[in-house]
């Protein structure tokens, strides 16, 4: 039972990650209609983002959130505005190739100038644990960024539902057509989404950055997390995305009990498809994009 309830705790943990890492990518793609497959490679950039400030100034990796989240803002309006706006109205299989091209690029950047090698940034107490009755134990470091992943996630939900900004982007998404006549920018909405997606992706890579290693091939690996993550909440749902996150890093948790590595993988996926056969749109509902407007 001690067991259980363990792996339990942890999945959820996870999950608050798994959550945070999903929730742009969510985002971009109930608003724009663009599976955006260098996600991964944002979240890569938060963690190098915090790793360097650690080493320069010593700052704490989840002080460094919201730097790396900054950082991650400029670089996702930049890129979108600029490059993936060119594409926006194209077939989604245009703006396919055109993410996985820069993922690539990214990707293969982050070698150049961190190395391949698997890094972390240390702290002092992220490997401490608060014990619970029945030796149950919660490392410190997860416990932090889990619940600062769900703090992240509740205030970009606040964000988009209650301010001006945020309902016009959610106008963007529902309708756009009527959007742009009521004044809405698409290319500014659009460049806007994607700078979030990316600012929330480079908040969780500095998470992770302090309670394990990575490296750059781990890019397509938190591309692929969150397309399962959104997914299974509901396209463009910020709340889908917690709750996805917080599914899938349970049941992953509770194969690892049972399974290898890369069997735990395949119940992810397993999970992925029985959900789809039971439930299309997700856990949360539809997603609440209509159809694309040309900008």
């Amino acid at each position: 039972m001690t067991q259980f309830v363990q792996a339990t705790l942890y999945g959820l943990l996870q999950g608050g990650l798994l959550a945070l890492v999903a929730v742009g990518f969510s985002l971009v793609w109930g608003v724009m209609n663009v599976v955006n497959l260098a996600h991964g490679a944002f979240v890569l950039g938060g963690a190098y983002v915090a790793l360097e400030l650690h080493d320069a100034l010593g700052l704490d990796p989840f002080v460094s959130m919201v730097p790396a989240a900054a950082v991650l803002f400029a670089l996702g309006y930049l890129i979108q505005r600029y490059l993936v706006n060119l594409v926006v109205n194209a077939p989604i299989f245009i703006t396919l190739i055109l993410t996985f091209g820069l993922e690539m690029v990214l990707e293969n950047l982050l070698r150049v100038w961190f190395t391949p090698d698997y890094q972390s940034i240390p702290t002092g107490y992220a490997q401490d644990s608060l014990r619970l009755p029945g030796d149950i134990r919660i490392p410190y470091g997860k416990l932090i960024a889990a619940l600062l992943a769900v703090a992240v996630t509740v205030a970009l939900v606040y964000f988009m539902r209650r301010t001006r900004t945020g309902l016009s982007i959610l106008a963007t998404g529902m309708d756009r057509g009527a959007a742009r006549l009521m004044g809405v920018k698409a290319r500014h909405v659009y460049a806007l989404t994607f700078g979030i997606a990316a600012a929330m992706a480079g908040a969780a890579g500095a998470a992770e950055g302090a309670v394990r290693t990575f490296s750059p091939a781990d890019a397509r690996s938190f591309t692929l997390f969150s397309f399962v993550v959104a997914v299974l909440g509901g396209l463009g749902n910020m709340w889908g995305a917690l709750y996805g996150g917080l599914v899938l890093g349970v049941v992953m948790s509770w194969g690892s009990q049972l399974l290898s590595g890369t069997m735990v993988n395949a119940v992810a996926f397993a999970l992925l498809v029985v959900l789809l056969a039971v439930r299309p749109q997700g856990i949360a509902g539809k997603a609440f994009y209509a159809s694309r407007v040309e900008v």
